[in-house]
Order: structure tokens, then sequence, then C-alpha cells
């Protein structure tokens, strides 16, 4: 390998390289090294790195042909319009690594991929089952909510468990469900915060989430044209939803031609003082989201990117967020927060009231009833590939 930068063997020239006793795999520095060796392999051949997300990569022809590649670690999925370009990217990847062509898309990193002419379905089905199998619940009573809407989790409620790391494992595994299931994602969410010392209530919250996933393991996202390509994020939030610090929860999705591709629920760092400051806290996350969504979706050429809409269902939060004159009320939010009105004020973003029965963001901030549930998955495109007919 070559020497540090600074480093020189004393007596010895700076031509000198230092003799590797390690394979690159174990080393902090492998995943850099190698993401590093494969970027400048997949540039050469004339491939563009995204700035909005480093692992992907892509190439426009004159002639309105495109190639996308997406990399986890050593993991490649390829796609795009230019069948001989894919053909000669193969075979670019062939003489500088020992891959394998696995043909078309059905299992990527524990995800699986159904697709037809209607669409394509993602879903979890194998690994879900795999965590039933594990805790020992494959023929446990489904339940239709993941979590009680009438309870409310505390720290320290209960006995402490004798194997915490046990409920850490389980609860990471659940996280990696969450990117299929946005159903789950604000009991997971929630469960998460016990993680430094878990007690029985809080293991029979992960339990009555395990019960719910049983109910529809094969339970995913439908995407497919829906005959345009609008861009719209709704943002909603629990206020002083947490019982132990009274701190609000933030939930957002991002929809990009009706199909569901990004969403978050997350706690907030402060407490607000109001429900229209927690709303408002939860716009500018959403807002970020936007941005972000934006500016992959212009590198990739996605199409003509008209404005987007933000919808909330806080009539206060929406006046805020457009009003640039500060008052008693807002003087104390961050300044971050207020890029929200910068985003209004230039166009690029949009803001709308939603009624609270049709927001969809609802599911991402408080436990629901299952037919709330049903009705707001439904909105947000999930399918079950397996339910019986």
């Amino acid at each position: 390998m070559e020497q540090p930068p600074g480093f020189v063997a004393q007596g010895e020239s700076r031509g000198l390289v230092c003799r590797l006793r390690r394979s690159l795999y174990g080393l902090k520095q492998s995943p850099r090294a190698w993401f590093g060796k494969f970027s400048t392999v997949i540039q050469e051949f004339g491939m563009i790195r995204s700035e909005a997300d480093h692992s992907v990569f892509y190439r426009h022809s004159a002639s309105s042909l495109c190639i996308y590649l997406v990399v986890y670690v050593d993991d490649i999925v390829i796609t795009g319009n230019d069948q001989d370009g894919i053909t000669n990217l193969k075979q670019h990847l062939f003489q500088h690594f020992q891959t394998k062509d696995l043909g078309r898309l059905k299992y990527f990193l524990g995800i699986e991929v159904a697709q037809s002419s209607s669409g394509i379905v993602i879903s979890q089905r194998k690994y879900a089952l795999d965590i039933l199998e594990e805790t020992g619940m494959i023929g446990c009573r489904p339940v239709d909510t993941p979590m009680d809407p009438n309870s409310k989790l505390m720290p320290g409620q209960g006995e402490p468990l004798s194997d915490p790391a046990s409920y850490r494992r389980l609860v990471g595994k659940l996280n990696y469900l969450t990117v299929t299931r946005p159903d789950i994602s604000y009991p997971v969410s929630v469960v998460s915060q016990f993680m430094n010392s878990p007690c029985d209530s809080h293991w029979d919250a992960v339990v009555r989430i395990i019960r719910y996933i049983k109910s529809a393991p094969g339970k995913g996202l439908l995407f497919e044209d829906r005959g345009h390509e609008q861009i719209i994020g709704y943002s909603d939030a629990d206020w002083a939803g947490s019982p132990s610090d009274r701190r609000s929860t933030s939930g957002y999705c991002v929809l990009v031609g009706g199909n569901l591709v990004s969403w978050k629920s997350k706690k907030q760092n402060v407490v607000a003082r109001s429900s229209a400051e927690a709303e408002y806290r939860a716009m500018a996350m959403a807002t970020c989201e936007l941005v972000w969504t934006k500016q992959l979706l212009k590198e990739l050429k996605f199409g003509e990117i008209s404005r987007m809409e933000l919808v909330c269902d806080n009539q206060a939060a929406l006046h805020i967020a457009s009003n640039p004159v500060f008052h008693e009320r807002t003087k104390h939010i961050e300044i971050d927060c207020h890029f929200v009105r910068e985003k209004i004020l230039s166009g690029e973003i949009a803001t709308k009231f939603v009624r609270s029965n049709d927001q969809l963001a609802d599911i991402f901030t408080k436990s629901l009833t299952g037919p709330r549930i049903s009705y707001i998955c439904n909105k947000l495109g999930t399918y079950d590939l397996y339910a019986p007919a």
C-alpha cells in the first residue's frame, strides 16, 4: 500500500510502498478504499457520480439513452434504456472485478422485487418471515394495529429485561423492515428510544409489532405509472406526544408521480411550545427531503419538475411559513427552520392545507386504529402481492 501522507521511512526514498500484512476486509478504511476503486473504474466508462446520492451513477447520451447504476458495498443494480451501453458496462466491470450477472432483478439486500407491465412491487416477505421464525412467533395470533393507541411507553416502565441485547437486535431488524413497510415506521421509532435499558413493557410493544407483521408479511410498495410526475410532500406532527419529555414527533412522506418514495418518523430535538411550532418544524424537515428529491431527480433527468407541493393540516403553521414578519410566537424558533419561507418565496415549493382526515403523514406521528391504518396504507400505495384473492 502507498505510504500515508507526511510519512517517509528514515533513510528511504519516497517511491517505496508499505507491505500490507492484512487483507482489505476488516480494516477501518476498507469501505472507503473499495468505493474509491469502484468509483474510478465506473467513471472511466463515462458514468457520472450523483452529487445528491454518491451511491448512484448515471450516464446520458444525446439520443435520450440513459444508464443508471446503484451500488451498496459490492451489490450492484443496473437499469436504463440503453441496452448496448448496459452490455458494454457489464463487460467493463468483468474486466476489472470478479463479478457475476444474476439477470433480471428479483432480490436485492433482502428486498424482493416483482416486475410486470403494470408496475413494480417491492417487499421483504422472506425477511419478515425470518423474523417471525427467529422469535418463535410464526404461529402467533395476528393483530390489526402495530401499537396500542391507548398506551404510552415510558422509560423504566416495568421490570428490566435480563437480556437487553436480544431486544436491541430485534429492534434493529425491525428498523430495516421499515424500508418497505411505512406502516410500522412510527411504532419502530418509539421502541427504538428504549435501547439503552429496555423493560418488559417495551418488549411487549415489540411483540405486538411482530404480531402485526404476521397479519401480512408480504405487504410492500407498488410503483406504477399514474399519469403525472408531480412531487408532493405531506408533513405532520404530534404535539407533545412523548409522555416522558413532552417532545413532539415529526413525520413526513414524499410521493413522486403518486408513488411513495421517502418517509420518516422522528422525535424532535426540542420541546415545542405550541402545536403550530411542532408542525412548522415538521414542515422544515419535509422541505429538506423535497429539495433533496428534486436535486436527485434533476440529475437523473426524471422529467420536467414543476413546483413541488408541501401539504400540512395546521393553518397556523402555514401562516408562519408564509409570513416573513417575526413576532413573539416565532422569534424563539431556530433560523434553520425558516428556510421554508425562502423556498416558498422562490416558488420552488407551494404550501397547501389538507383536512386532518386526509393527512397521509398521520401514520408517522401517532398510533392509529386498524381502519385508519388501512385507509392511509391504501393511499400510500402499499400492496400485498401474496394476499389471497
